[in-house]
Formats: C-alpha cells, structure tokens, sequence
C-alpha cells in the first residue's frame, strides 16, 4: 500500500510541475518563443524545473544549510526529528546539511569537468577533421587506443598515481572524456567540412580557425550540445562513483558518492538515509535527460 502511495503522489508532484513549469515558460517567454515552449512536453519541462532547483540550491547552499557543512553537531546517526530533520551521519553531522553543500560540490564539479572536457574534445575533434591527412590519423589512433582502455579503470590508475585532490579529479575525468568528445565532434565535422560554404570560406582566404569558429562549430552545435546533456550526466557518475569507492572529492567536503558509502550501514537497520543522496543523483540524470532528448528532437526536424 506504501509502494503505491508514493507511486501516485510522485506521478501527482510530476505533472504539478511539469504542467506549472510549462505553463511558466510559456507566460514569460517572447513571442517568437511562445510555441516551442507550448509544445514542450511535460518530461522536458519537468526535467528543466528540476535543473533549475539544483542550480538555485548549489549557488545558494550557504545560505540555505541550516549548518556548516562539515560541523559535528551531535550523536551520530540520530533519527530524522528536529532540529535534524534527516538525521545525523556517523560523525554527527547534520544529513541535510550536506545533500545541499553536495549539489553545490557534486554538480559544480561535474559541469566544469564536461566543460573542459569539451573544450579539448571538441576543438581537437574540429580541427583534425579540417586539417585531415597524416595529422587526423595520429590523433584519431591515439584517442582509439585511450577509448579502449575502460574509462572507471582508467581514471582510478590516474588518481591513484596523481591524487586525489579537486583540481586532479577534473584534469583526469576531463582527459578521460574528452576522448568521446573528440569522437563525436570529428564525425560531425566531417560532414561539414566537404559542403561547397566551407570551400567558399577557404578560398576568400579564411584562416583555420575562423573556419572553426564561424562556419563549422556553428553548424555543429546542435549534436554537441546535446551531448554535453548527456556527457554530463556519465561525468556526474563517474565523480559519484569514484566519491563512493573513496577516490573522488575528499571529506570533510560534502559529495553525494561519500555520503552514500558513509551511511550505507544504515541500510541493514531499514533506514532510507543512504537513498537520498543515491536518489539525488539519479533525479538529476533523469532531468538533464529529459530535457537533451527534448533539444535532440527539435533538432531533429521531426514532427510527432
């Protein structure tokens, strides 16, 4: 009877906000705006809500935790009642004051780890497609041989050997997927580099990287961006997962994966504690999914 409770109450907060964000949107924006945000569907806008809490809760997480984010307030794994009102960890630290300092460690992280990793894949991806030959062979056998290697395994013998502080955690996650960046971003261009507009460029004088920047990134865009949604969220768990194995973002910072190791003895006692932050990160892959799948379908070009 729990089970279906939450089954309807989570289907009603759904479209709630799905249908209140919608309508929103659609309210606020232009004019010329108006239909794509009426036709938006309820998973995307729903997912577009759920980002935007994520990102307020992140940018205002000092002032919205009721505490500091590493202070020892108490008996360890107290029960969820005030002033705690999701209890305590094993240390005493209060449980809702980290999963909000965590979306601000945990997301922020992981947007600067794609955004660099999309920077390097990306521009190195556009440039041997455009220069090709000898250069795009290279390159394009040596990322071959980095994408062989499993990406987990990879990135624990990199921190294992350089650290595990913030800054070696975003250079590694970041070098790891740039690789797929890299993949995607010279399939791309080299559809693009063979059009009569890219030749035109070339023989009015353009140098190569006005080429990048004004002919083929702009044309590029739609299926990067797109893939910066989902290359996030393979980011996003990479850093959760390395946090829980004990080689991600280091206590006393606050991290999702963390806190999930820490209070999984929880679990064998029937305490939902350790879910929370597990369910945190699974919400915002389902979110930042929603809405990719949204922008690759009106790239598409495809009507329902």
């Amino acid at each position: 009877m729990t089970i279906v409770l939450s089954i309807i109450v989570g289907l009603g907060l759904f479209f709630t906000v799905g249908f209140a964000t919608r309508a929103g949107l659609q309210a606020a924006a232009p004019l010329h705006h108006k239909p794509m945000f009426r036709d938006m569907p309820l998973t995307a806008s729903f997912g577009l809500a759920v980002i935007v809490i994520y990102v307020v809760v992140a940018s205002l997480a000092p002032a919205i935790a009721p505490y500091g984010e590493g202070e020892v307030l108490g008996a360890q794994y107290l029960p969820w009642a005030a002033p705690h009102y999701l209890g305590t960890d094993k240390l005493g630290r209060d449980t809702l004051t980290r999963l909000i300092y965590g979306a601000r460690n945990t997301v922020g992280i992981a947007f600067a780890t794609t955004a660099l990793a999309f920077v390097v894949g990306a521009v190195l991806g556009i440039w041997a497609a455009l220069v090709g030959g000898r250069l795009d062979q290279w390159v394009s056998r040596f990322v071959d041989a980095l994408m062989a290697i499993p990406a987990l395994i990879f990135s624990l013998l990199l921190l294992t050997i350089f650290g595990t502080s913030v800054l070696t955690l975003i250079l590694v996650i970041a070098a790891v997927d740039s690789t797929r960046v890299y993949r995607l971003a010279r399939s791309v261009a080299q559809g693009i580099v063979v059009m009569d507009y890219i030749e035109a460029a070339r023989l009015r004088g353009e140098g190569m990287w006005r080429l990048i920047r004004r002919e083929i990134l702009p044309n590029a865009m739609a299926p990067l961006v797109a893939e910066f949604g989902l290359r996030f969220c393979f980011v996003f768990l990479s850093i959760s997962a390395l946090s829980f194995l004990g080689l991600g973002i280091k206590p006393p910072t606050a991290d999702w994966g963390s806190m999930v190791r820490e209070n999984a003895t929880l679990i064998t006692f029937g305490d939902i504690t350790p879910l929370l932050p597990a369910g945190a990160i699974a919400l915002l892959t389902v979110a930042v999914n929603f809405v990719v799948d949204w922008q690759l379908h009106r790239a598409s070009g495809l009507k329902e």
